[in-house]
């Protein structure tokens, strides 16, 4: 999954990559709003996390502006500005939450988790076939037996089960799993998902990655 921090304060945007990098996400970052109303436009997010007084565009522009141009991407605001006035108006703008700093990170992330799962609505774990992956966890299992993943070959195995059933591009895998930093041109995507395929392979669960030659990857439901 892959989010997008404007926040122009170095300390908490730092803060915010390192933690979220930890629990598996990939994370760019944007310090003003025209950047990140740029950055918005033009790459596919899973979730973005908005503060509100940033230099250039305001938060609750770039929300109105990401909304105009028919994105329904999960915003969450993260300010200072507390009033029940300021969070009707930043809902009210395009927004799906509101986090008041300080914040817990924790609390964060169950927010994030709430927005995430609107595709998977019964519960935290993704199941895929004889495959359950556990975003909340970071555990996945085949049958009864735990696979143990890479972060990174958890996060292509997430995103491919979120996506079940759908052919997932090359250039999806990038824009959702790898940050705007990753090479596209290169052969990374084949290696971890010939990672995945062994290790799938080995639990018992068999080839349930499949190639769509000249497009992309899918896993199949049955």
């Amino acid at each position: 999954m892959r989010i997008l921090v404007i926040e122009d304060e170095p300390g908490i945007s730092g803060f915010l990559k390192e933690g979220l990098e930890e629990e598996y996400f990939a994370v760019d970052l944007a310090f003003d709003g025209k950047t990140g109303l740029d950055m918005a436009i033009l790459n596919e997010y899973d979730l973005m996390i908005v503060d509100w007084m940033i230099p250039g565009i305001s938060g609750i522009e770039v929300c109105r502006q990401v909304r105009k141009a028919g994105s329904s991407v999960p915003v969450i605001f993260l300010t200072a500005k507390d009033t029940l006035e300021d969070i009707v108006f930043g809902l009210d703008a395009g927004a799906n939450d509101y986090i008041r700093k300080p914040f817990a990170f924790e609390e964060l992330l169950a927010r994030i988790r709430v927005q995430l799962r609107r595709n998977n609505p019964e519960n935290d774990s993704i199941r895929a076939g004889c495959v359950t992956v556990n975003p909340v966890t970071h555990k996945v299992f085949c049958g009864d037996s735990e696979v143990a993943l890479t972060p990174k070959e958890f996060s292509l195995l997430e995103f491919l089960a979120r996506n079940k059933d759908k052919v997932c591009t090359r250039s999806r895998i990038i824009e959702h799993v790898w940050d705007m930093h990753f090479d596209s041109d290169t052969s990374v995507i084949d290696v971890y998902i010939n990672f995945l395929r062994k290790k799938l392979d080995s639990a018992g669960c068999g080839n349930i990655i499949q190639t769509i030659r000249g497009v992309g990857y899918i896993i199949r439901e049955s």
